[in-house]
C-alpha cells in the first residue's frame, strides 16, 4: 500500500474522531447544563430525565436505517449533511423556553445516528483484521475526549455566560469541520473503490434476510452486552455532572474538571489498550485477545459502586478515574470484536443494530435515574443500578460471543 493511501486512511480516521468528538460535546450539553436549566425553566429531576432521554428516541430508531444507508450510499454526503443538522440543532437549544421545545430539538438526535455505523464500517473496510484496534480506538477517543472537553468548557461557560451561551458556542464551533470533510471524505457511494483509498474487501451483495443472524448467539451476545454497557455509559454522561453538583456540592467549573480528568484518562487508555491488543492479536487468535480486554474492562467498571462509600471529593475523583479508565480498557476492543466477527458487506447494519440496542440504555438511563432521584432524593440507588450493568455485559460477552459462533456469523452473507 502506498504512503499516500496510508496517509489518506488516517486522515479520514482523524476526521471521524473529530466528528464524533463534536457530536458528543453537543449531545452532552444538556447534561452539563441540567441544574441551571431545571432552575430557569422550572422543572423537576424526573422531567429533566425525560428531556435527556428524548435525544435517544430518534437516535435509536434511526440506527439500523442509518447502517443500511451507510452500506448503500457511503460516507460523504450522508455524514456531512447529518453533521450540519446536528450542529444547528444543538445551537437551537439556546432558544428553548419550555420542556416541549427542549424535547423537540433533542429529537433531532436522528441526525447523529449516522456517525457510529459510518465510522466503524469505514474501519472494517479499510483496515485488516489485526490492525483495527488502533483506528477504532482513535475514533472512540473522540467519544471520550468530546465529553471531557464539553464538561470542562461547559463548566466555564456556565459560570461566566450562562447555559444559552454554552449551546451557541459549542454548536457553531463544529461547523469548520465540514471543510476538510468535503475535501477528504470518500467520494464513491460504496466507499470501496475511491481512487484515494484502498479497499480491503470485495464488494459482496448481502443477503437481505436477517434470519441467520438473529439465530446466531453472537448476535444476542453483542446486543445484550450493548444494552448493559450503554446503560452504564449513558449514566456517566447524562447524570454524573448533576451528581457532582447536587450531591457533592461542586461549583460548575470544578465539576467540569472532575468529569474531564477521568474522561481524558479513559481516552488515553482506550488508545493504549487498543494498540496493545493489535500487537497481541498479530501473535494470537484475535477474538480471544479482544474478549480478555473487554471482560477485564467491564469488571473494573463496576468500581463505580464504591462512589457511594466515598467520604470526600478526592475519593469521588479516585473512583471516577478507576471506573472510567476501565471503560477505555474495554471500549476499543468491544467494538473491534464487532468488526472482527462481522461479514464485511453487513458491517454497517450490524453496527447499527448493536448501537441501536445500546441506545435503549440511553433511553432508559436518564428517565430511570430521574425517577429514582426524585423518589429517594439522592443518587445511591441510581449508582448501584448503573454499577452492576458492566459485569452483566461481561457475562453476555463471555457466554455468547464465542469462536464457533463467530465463524458462522461471518458466513451470514451471500453473493447473488
Amino acid at each position: 500500500m502506498s504512503q499516500d493511501r496510508r496517509s489518506s486512511r488516517w486522515s479520514v480516521v482523524t476526521l471521524l474522531c473529530l466528528g464524533v468528538l463534536t457530536n458528543h460535546i453537543d449531545r452532552g450539553n444538556l447534561s452539563v447544563a441540567a441544574v441551571p436549566i431545571m432552575r430557569d425553566l422550572h422543572f423537576s429531576p424526573a422531567a429533566a430525565g425525560v428531556a435527556r432521554s428524548a435525544f435517544f428516541w430518534t437516535y435509536l430508531v434511526f440506527q439500523i436505517p442509518a447502517g443500511y444507508f451507510v452500506d448503500t450510499s457511503g460516507l460523504k454526503w450522508s455524514y456531512g449533511i447529518a453533521f450540519l443538522v446536528w450542529t444547528l440543532a444543538s445551537t437551537g437549544m439556546s432558544l428553548a423556553h419550555s420542556l416541549f421545545q427542549l424535547i423537540s430539538l433533542r429529537l433531532l438526535g436522528m441526525s447523529e445516528a449516522v456517525a457510529t455505523p459510518a465510522s466503524l464500517a469505514y474501519v472494517r473496510r479499510r483496515f485488516g483484521e489485526k490492525e483495527q484496534g488502533l483506528p477504532t480506538a482513535i475514533f472512540l477517543s473522540g467519544m471520550m475526549v468530546g465529553p471531557a472537553l464539553g464538561v470542562w468548557l461547559g463548566g466555564l461557560l456556565l459560570e461566566r455566560a450562562g447555559w444559552r451561551a454554552l449551546f451557541v458556542v459549542t454548536g457553531l464551533a463544529g461547523l469548520p469541520w465540514l471543510w476538510p470533510w468535503w475535501r477528504l471524505a470518500p467520494r464513491n457511494a460504496r466507499d470501496g473503490s475511491d481512487a484515494t483509498l484502498p479497499s480491503l474487501e470485495p464488494r459482496i451483495k448481502p443477503n437481505r434476510s436477517w434470519g441467520r443472524l438473529l439465530f446466531n448467539p453472537v448476535t444476542w451476545g453483542l446486543g445484550i452486552s450493548a444494552f448493559f454497557y450503554g446503560y452504564f455509559w449513558y449514566f456517566c454522561l447524562s447524570w454524573l455532572p448533576s451528581y457532582l453538583v447536587m450531591s457533592q456540592g461542586l461549583a460548575y467549573a470544578k465539576m467540569g474538571t472532575f468529569m474531564a480528568l477521568p474522561l481524558l484518562s479513559m481516552a488515553l487508555s482506550c488508545m493504549a489498550f487498543g494498540r496493545l491488543a493489535d500487537w497481541l492479536t498479530a501473535r494470537r487468535e484475535p477474538l480471544r485477545i479482544r474478549k480478555l480486554f473487554v471482560l477485564a474492562g467491564f469488571i473494573l467498571c463496576s468500581s463505580m459502586l464504591f462512589i457511594n462509600f466515598a467520604r470526600s471529593s478526592a475519593q469521588v475523583l479516585a473512583v471516577l478515574l478507576l471506573s472510567l479508565t476501565a471503560v477505555g480498557l474495554a471500549a476499543a476492543n468491544y467494538w473491534a470484536i464487532t468488526e472482527t466477527v462481522s461479514p464485511p458487506a453487513l458491517i454497517g447494519k450490524i453496527v447499527g443494530y448493536q448501537n441501536a440496542v445500546a441506545q435503549l440504555g440511553g433511553v432508559c438511563t436518564p428517565i430511570v435515574t430521574g425517577l429514582l432521584v426524585a423518589h429517594s432524593r439522592d443518587f445511591r440507588l441510581s449508582i448501584e443500578l448503573a454499577g452492576v450493568c458492566p459485569p452483566l455485559a461481561a457475562a453476555a460477552t463471555l457466554a455468547l460471543v464465542r469462536q464457533r459462533g463467530a465463524e458462522q456469523f461471518r458466513l451470514c452473507e451471500s453473493a447473488y
